[in-house]
């Protein structure tokens, strides 16, 4: 079984970057406090890499 993060959302997309949106909606993050389990790979650690402000990584599992 592949390993998996769930990332939250913390920070408002108003008023940011049109790129930094589109990498929240790319993550399926598009409301405050929204959760979501993805997968742990490189390109999505590389989108959360992008935008820290507004996204936190709550748990890693195996």
């Amino acid at each position: 079984m592949a390993k998996t993060i769930v990332v939250k959302q913390i920070g408002s997309p108003i008023r940011r970057p049109a790129i930094q949106r589109q990498t929240l909606i790319g993550l399926g993050l598009n409301k405050m406090h929204k959760t979501r389990e993805l997968e742990d790979t490189p390109s999505v650690r590389g989108m959360i890499a992008k935008i820290p402000h507004m996204v936190e990584i709550i748990e890693e599992r195996d």
